[in-house]
């Protein structure tokens, strides 16, 4: 059963019909309502639009870079993902006094990523956004710290002395989960106010929690050996609605499976609460035309693997390593991306 194309396809009409025009940050002006939410049950299917041909490797590759703690776009790229090349790019351009003779326009800054380690080191880098909130959120920077104070994530170490006090959201979201999944306290926080000014993009979804329950006698039959069901519900500040949410639809159902399968639960439901949802004025003819599409069915994740020492660092996953059965969908819909 697909729901999910036929409630987007709604919401790409509610902003066309009632959507106000506003401008923004990127100059191109968008027609724009404020709140709404979306709603998928995992068990009909993996929720990857049908009504456009979607990019499924370059979203696998987005996720498994936040979940590595990365913030530089090398690892990106070197996956053929280029979703933030344009931030990349413009930070490199805003705050560099890089030769011109030498880097002009983007395609030439990501080619030296490609080529350059010392220059991806300096220049690929986002500053702390969401890999590094998800899984190194600092506490503290001290010249001494109490070996004796117990933090729920660990220490960076440089220069013979520990300097830095983090946070890993993510494995301690993992824990609780397996030890108090009834807590109403299983969330993970990407917007660290402290450090949103060193961020090339504050974060547009910047945070989710998770939500438990006892599976029944049914679900019980069908998916032997799990005994909960787990939902993940993420918010979302600015939803740029015809390139960026399908991706954050998908992004976030593909967190709820892996986490799943970490804790033994059966993926129950998806949910998106969605804030300044918009469409970019360049966009709506593309929304007008996926609109009049009919859906196809949902395709189904292919099995995940089982590597254990995700465990301790998450990089084991490869892109490769994340497979669709049955995919089936409309051409793809071209559309520019507004930086």
């Amino acid at each position: 059963m697909n729901n999910l194309d036929k409630k987007y396809q709604e919401l790409l009409q509610d902003i066309l019909d009632y959507g106000v025009e506003k401008q923004d940050r990127t100059g191109t002006g968008t027609k724009s309502i404020f709140g709404y939410t979306i709603r998928h049950n995992m068990q009909d299917g993996f929720p990857l639009l049908t009504t456009k041909k979607m990019a499924w490797k370059t979203m696998v590759t987005e996720l498994l870079w936040f979940l590595r703690g990365d913030t530089n776009i090398k690892f990106l790229v070197d996956n053929g993902c280029h979703i933030w090349d344009g931030d990349a790019f413009k930070n490199f351009m805003n705050t560099s006094e890089g030769d011109p003779d030498l880097i002009w326009n983007q395609e030439q800054f990501i080619n030296k990523i490609k080529t350059d380690d010392e220059f991806a080191r300096q220049w690929g880098e986002l500053g702390p956004i969401y890999g590094k909130q998800w899984r190194h959120w600092t506490v503290s920077i001290n010249d001494e710290l109490d070996p004796n104070r117990k933090i729920p994530g660990g220490y960076r170490y440089s220069n013979g002395e520990y300097t830095e006090t983090y946070i890993d959201q993510i494995q301690n979201l993992i824990n609780d989960l397996k030890t108090n999944p009834d807590s109403r306290r299983l969330m993970v926080n990407a917007w660290n106010v402290g450090e949103l000014n060193q961020m090339v993009l504050p974060p547009c979804h910047y945070g989710f929690q998770v939500y438990t329950r006892p599976t029944t006698r049914e679900e019980k039959i069908v998916n032997p050996g799990k005994y909960r069901a787990i939902s993940l519900m993420w918010n979302q500040r600015s939803v740029d609605t015809f390139l960026g949410l399908p991706f954050n639809i998908a992004s976030y159902g593909l967190l709820l499976e892996i986490i799943a399968r970490e804790v033994n639960m059966v993926p129950d439901e998806l949910i998106g609460n969605l804030g300044d949802v918009h469409l970019y004025s360049n966009h709506i003819e593309q929304a007008k035309e996926q609109i009049t599409r009919e859906s196809y069915p949902l395709p189904k994740l292919g099995e995940i693997p089982d590597y254990l020492c995700m465990k301790d660092n998450w990089e084991c996953y490869e892109p490769t390593d994340f497979t669709l059965e049955k995919y089936q969908s409309h051409e793809t819909i071209k559309a520019p991306l507004s930086n």
